[in-house]
């Protein structure tokens, strides 16, 4: 069993070592994690947590590259949180993010950790909230959280982050994708990244067309903004660093920012509880109870909303 309190008292100090053991709890759904949480929460609450997500290959990890750069010219610590695809032997990450970050492996002022989705749909992993708690706890001024290589539906960043960044990148069918629903309509930046390139201006275009015929914003609402980059180079990154304080001013102005992490805090409880409940009606397989209901069922005498009302009923009072 791993010292809980002494492992928070150095991750406040911002060892790695400590850090990562602490992500590894997380991760590993250990039976401490209630502990940990537990000693975390009065520690959290301070971080900027953006999240940049866009489909495979617009160039997310060097842009969150160049974005640590920028950040740490300021002087702020960064926690950078990079979700890669699972393998489909090992189970863990494909540690190609962490890869491409290797620039700053050695900055104390930078804290760098994969993370692998095992099977978990929406672009993030499942333990994302907790290891965000974890990065906060340690004093990480900036979180920021990268997706694996999403499609048009998988949203989930805009529920983790306190600002979502949309990347997307001219010829790889986004000018298309702007016209329809999903991915695009949760940025609050979008960024063109791999500017350099035929047809940036079109996408950025379309892109601006698009917001247009969004939802109706009336005076001091926001519009995101659209700001064109070439990563690999820094060019545009400050534009990007500037885009990201404007709108959390914006925020913090109109209460937007609270009103996020009390939304996002409420889902995390929320998944904790139907993940608790799920498994103890895991449990139940095989179980009399179960199988009562279930006959109950097969024979009309009760259906099946009447026995899972009744089963939950029974969940509760033990």
């Amino acid at each position: 069993m791993q010292d809980v309190s002494s492992l928070v008292a150095q991750a406040g100090e911002g060892r790695p070592r400590a850090v990562a053991r602490l992500i590894s709890l997380v991760e590993g759904a250990s039976p401490q994690l209630r502990e940990v949480m537990a000693a975390l929460a009065p520690l959290t609450g301070n971080a900027y947590v953006v999240g940049l997500t866009g489909s495979p290959g617009v160039g997310k990890s060097t842009s969150t590259s160049a974005l640590v750069t920028a950040y740490r010219k300021q002087g702020r610590r960064v926690g950078v949180l990079a979700v890669d695809p699972s393998s489909p032997f090992s189970g863990g990450a494909l540690l190609g993010d962490r890869v491409r970050m290797s620039e700053h492996a050695s900055d104390p002022g930078v804290y760098i950790r994969s993370m692998a989705t095992r099977g978990h749909l929406g672009g993030l992993a499942w333990a994302a909230p907790q290891a965000i708690r974890v990065l906060d706890a340690a004093g990480c001024e900036v979180i920021l959280v990268e997706t694996v290589g999403v499609g048009q539906s998988e949203v989930e960043i805009a529920s983790q982050a306190d600002t979502s960044v949309v990347l997307l990148a001219p010829g790889m069918g986004d000018g298309i994708q702007a016209a329809k629903a999903g991915i695009l309509e949760i940025g609050d930046v979008y960024v063109v990244n791999k500017a350099d390139r035929d047809g940036a201006d079109a996408t950025a275009r379309e892109l601006n067309h698009m917001l247009g015929l969004g939802q109706s914003r009336g005076p001091g609402d926001w519009r995101p903004p659209i700001v064109k980059t070439v990563a690999a180079r820094g060019e545009g990154v400050d534009e990007v660093v500037e885009a990201l304080e404007k709108h959390r001013a914006w925020m913090e102005e109109h209460g937007v920012l609270s009103g996020r992490r009390r939304a996002r805090a409420a889902r995390e409880v929320e998944t904790i509880a139907v993940t608790a409940l799920r498994e103890r009606i895991g449990d139940l397989h095989g179980d009399r109870r179960l199988d009562a209901l279930a006959e109950r069922i097969v024979a009309g005498e009760l259906d099946p909303y009447r026995a899972a009302d009744d089963l939950i009923a029974e969940l509760t009072r033990s």
